[in-house]
């Protein structure tokens, strides 16, 4: 029980955490949670006129995957906090 009490903690906080990830020297946002939703995605107005698809696509896919990768990481760590503080300090041995 105690587990599923802390793993909702985590959950928890990990919604409250926002990473972002970017691509085109800040042309394009994308926002998600801890929790690996998006939240949000931002293409500045000059850059998406003159952008064609193909180029569009593929900047919005790096966004995405530094966002994940970003919100992965935050994830990771906020559990390996969860466990450390489980097992008094004994997490890093398994």
């Amino acid at each position: 029980m105690q587990a599923q009490q802390k793993a909702g903690e985590v959950k928890k906080r990990l919604d409250a955490i926002t990473v972002t990830g970017t691509a085109e020297g800040g042309k394009i946002n994308v926002s998600a949670n801890g929790n690996k939703v998006i939240q949000s995605i931002s293409i500045d107005e000059a850059f998406f006129k003159d952008a064609d698809r193909e180029q569009l696509e593929e900047l919005l896919v790096i966004a995405v995957n530094k966002a994940m990768e970003q919100a992965d990481n935050v994830s990771q760590s906020e559990m390996a906090a969860m466990t450390k503080e489980m097992l008094g300090g004994l997490g890093g041995m398994f």
